[in-house]
């Protein structure tokens, strides 16, 4: 059975939210073009930065999504990585708390789209 490999990120900026990206997560995308852009993730896994058609790219248009890192360790290691990404001055949706997964937090990039952090399942 397939499995779902790409997760698209919708932007309005591609070449400024590559930049958010590749400082955040401290990598660099497999390719730059300039309306997707790819991160491989894992062997054959990947989430790109996608602006959609280019005659279809406005502001206008809604970018909403959820993309999650899970961390290994304690909580105290989401708790690093707040202290990290706030350093680098991301926009904090909800600062670092308690679920029922574990502790967590949620950060937004440019387009209002949530990255969230909590620990590894």
């Amino acid at each position: 059975m397939a499995t779902p490999n790409l997760f698209l990120i919708y932007v309005t900026d591609v070449q400024h939210s590559t930049g958010f990206y590749s400082d955040l997560f401290e990598m660099e995308p497999v390719m730059v073009t300039p309306r997707y852009v790819p991160f491989e993730v894992a062997p054959g896994v990947l989430f790109a930065l996608w602006s959609g058609r280019s005659d279809g790219v406005t502001p206008a248009t809604p970018r909403t999504s959820e993309l999650g890192l899970m961390l290994p360790g304690s909580s105290d290691a989401v708790d690093s990585c707040y202290a990290a990404w706030t350093a680098k001055g991301v926009t904090v949706v909800e600062e670092p708390r308690d679920e029922v997964f574990g502790r967590t937090f949620v950060v937004a990039d440019p387009d209002g789209n949530l990255i969230r952090v909590s620990p590894t399942d």
